[in-house]
């Protein structure tokens, strides 16, 4: 079955601005946050919550889960292509943020990440392959400050 060309990215953070980072199994040396495909009718919202759990154990309604109102559309990498219906060529890219008052432990998924690591922001956005991803994590400091304003 292919995949919808609609996902969530779940920058998953703590008090700090520490970034947790996941290392993708089919390329060693790729560095992401928690991403992945909506599947069926479920909300974006559901997806990120979905996605969270699958690849890292964690239970995002026991922290707080924000919607950033961000999408990003790109194109999409061609070795990955083989996995959306044919002739599709771009994915839309929802934006979440997972905020966790320290950092934790997490359990991967061993099929989809070989580690993961906690990173400040800065290092965090260097670190990540995908420009959105890094976009992402680089809008982090201001989007806290305006959550405790």
């Amino acid at each position: 079955m292919f995949k919808q060309p609609v996902s969530a990215l779940v920058v998953i953070y703590d008090a700090n601005l520490n970034v947790l980072l996941l290392e993708r199994a089919d390329h060693p040396g790729y560095w992401q946050s928690v991403t992945g495909g909506r599947e069926g009718n479920e909300r974006l919202f559901e997806t990120a919550i979905r996605e969270v759990q699958e690849e890292t154990g964690l239970n995002a309604n026991q922290y707080s889960l924000t919607d950033w109102q961000t999408q990003n559309v790109y194109e999409i990498y061609p070795k990955w292509q083989y996995r959306y219906p044919p002739g599709t060529t771009h994915n839309t890219e929802h934006v979440f943020g997972l905020e966790l008052p320290h950092q934790v432990t997490v359990q991967l998924a061993p099929r989809e990440h070989l580690g993961y690591q906690w990173l400040v922001w800065r290092d965090a956005a260097e670190k990540v392959f995908s420009p959105s991803n890094r976009a992402a994590i680089l809008q982090l400091p201001q989007r806290v400050i305006r959550k405790v304003l």
